[in-house]
């Protein structure tokens, strides 16, 4: 009898020998892929989001050499954006893509990290989760024997990691959430490496406790179809959770995707995409037809049902120096 539990389930699902994203089954984008992130909106995300690295190079006293880490890269489309950009901070930066190869997998080396900007774009909802439940007196947990799913008792461990999270604790019996421990740790060893800069994206919600009484927060893609059965056809669906953000170390920014794009000047740049997309629409080239795509981009970006209402965690000088 093959017994184990939910999160390395989750993991052989998505990163075994045949599992969703070592297969190749897995990918993003619009055409022929499995969902749409940010990034595969259009250049417009990278735009904005040079904008937030160039006002941390001014901040950090312009260093010669800015490093930029896309962690958790996919096939690089947002570093593809980052090196179009035209901010002064894209003169000097280099960009490394880091395609972390399983949910669960070690951080990369702490030089890479060491002094960068590290991003990391819908990552955290794909590494393995637990499926938890609050019962009277205690916790349980989903595990599968021969592929199906029980409830047992969460280990001593993690009871201690979970009740030190205010609204876990304050949640009813019957209650249920993911338990990302492995993004937890994910995000505490990128921090023990000593970033400069540390941008997350990711839906989810500020809490625990809010995700519980949402539900809806175990979510399944194929094919561009949202669904919520983890178990139909394992390898050949991708499986994600809402991030709980109370989970992970405490961040200095946790705010809506909406609001940071606004803050970091998307609006100014549609504006600007408007005005060289109308001076050159009598012969336009490349860039005047991606200047004109920033319009529909920013809707899809700051869309409140939709991208908008992701969330955007900062870490910004989390050991305590700069660049």
């Amino acid at each position: 009898m093959r017994v184990e539990r939910f999160d390395a389930f989750v993991e052989r699902s998505l990163y075994g020998a045949d599992g969703f994203y070592s297969s190749g089954r897995g990918a993003a984008g619009r055409r022929g892929g499995d969902f749409v992130t940010s990034a595969e909106t259009g250049p417009l995300f990278g735009a904005v989001l040079a904008n937030r690295i160039d006002e941390w190079w001014r901040g950090a006293g312009r260093p010669e050499a800015p490093r930029v880490v896309d962690l958790g890269a996919g096939p690089g489309t947002l570093a593809r954006s980052l090196a179009l950009a035209e901010v002064p901070v894209a003169r000097h930066w280099t960009i490394e893509s880091v395609d972390r190869a399983t949910g669960a997998g070690p951080t990369p080396p702490a030089e890479l990290l060491r002094g960068a900007v590290v991003v990391a774009n819908e990552l955290l909802d794909n590494v393995a989760f637990r499926w938890v439940r609050k019962v009277d007196g205690g916790w349980h947990e989903v595990w599968l024997a021969d592929g199906r799913p029980a409830w047992d008792e969460v280990d001593r461990a993690t009871v201690a990691r979970l009740e030190a999270v205010p609204s876990i604790r304050a949640l009813e019996p019957g209650a249920e959430f993911p338990w990302c421990g492995g993004a937890a740790d994910l995000i505490a060893g990128v921090l023990a490496a000593g970033p400069a800069l540390l941008i997350v994206f990711d839906y989810g919600a500020p809490t625990t406790g809010a995700l519980a009484r949402r539900g809806g927060w175990l979510r399944t893609y194929a094919g561009h179809g949202r669904g919520d059965d983890p178990f139909d056809r394992p390898g050949h669906i991708d499986i994600t959770t809402d991030v709980p953000f109370d989970q992970l170390p405490a961040p200095s920014s946790l705010r809506a995707q909406a609001q940071v794009m606004r803050a970091w000047g998307i609006e100014d740049l549609v504006a600007e995409g408007r005005r060289r997309w109308e001076a050159a629409a009598a012969r336009p080239d490349l860039t005047a037809m991606r200047m004109r795509s920033r319009i529909s981009e920013a809707d899809a970006l700051l869309a409140p049902d939709g991208l908008g209402a992701f969330w955007c965690a900062e870490w910004e000088h989390p050991s305590g120096g700069s660049a």
